[in-house]
């Protein structure tokens, strides 16, 4: 009998170590997100993570990812788009960004649709689409000089984008660099979109603003 329930013992121990591995396994943002059907692989079978990001994927991945097809804060509803046709792939989402005011045209109203996006630009416009409380001038400045290219970020992008890194969306390179005027990857924004899946599986964590 002692052995029966040692063996048993035994067999809950090792099943409890194996699910706190799997647990602690580092998770996959790629695989993340094709599994949340948030991003999609080329038709050659490929997620190409490399690639860059243009404008029409980032507004198709912003309406798919925060539903804002239900936001009722529409402030340029039936606008013409001048650089984009209803036949656009597209076109519904870039649409619904320009209508909620996520995404802006330019001063003649065309979208660029197939302009690529940078570091920059992509993570302020998922901060500000996430609807997260933005910060104050001070906290910015104090998370931005900690980064070596931090005073790169555009003017018009510095709080959103200090907020993203502070929500912990902004995958960081390794020499501690933001690259915010680089060209914003497909996985780089699998990494915001894992990041922010997993935040709202486990909301509540409140992250530390650097000194």
């Amino acid at each position: 009998m002692k052995k029966i329930l040692t063996l048993v013992s035994v067999t809950l121990l090792l099943q409890s170590l194996i699910i706190s591995v799997r647990a602690q396994q580092p998770v996959n943002p790629i695989q993340v997100v094709l599994e949340s059907g948030l991003m999609t692989q080329y038709p050659d079978g490929q997620f190409h993570p490399e690639r860059g990001v243009i404008r029409a994927e980032l507004a198709s991945i912003l309406v798919k990812t925060f539903q804002l097809d239900k936001r009722t804060t529409a402030t340029n509803q039936n606008q013409p788009i001048p650089d984009v046709p209803p036949s656009h792939w597209a076109y519904k989402d870039i649409e619904i960004a320009l209508e909620t005011g996520i995404m802006k045209g330019d001063l003649t109203g065309r979208f660029h649709p197939n302009q690529p996006v940078s570091r920059a630009e992509g993570f302020a416009i998922f901060a500000q689409a996430f609807g997260v409380l933005m910060l104050n001038d001070a906290d910015v400045n104090r998370i931005l000089t900690s980064y070596q290219d931090g005073y790169q970020t555009p003017d018009w992008a510095r709080q959103a984008l200090a907020t993203a890194i502070f929500e912990e969306l902004v995958n960081i390179s390794n020499n501690n660099a933001l690259n915010p005027l680089q060209p914003m990857t497909r996985a780089d924004m699998a990494y915001a979109l894992s990041q922010y899946l997993a935040k709202q599986n486990n909301p509540g964590t409140i992250p530390d603003i650097p000194n």
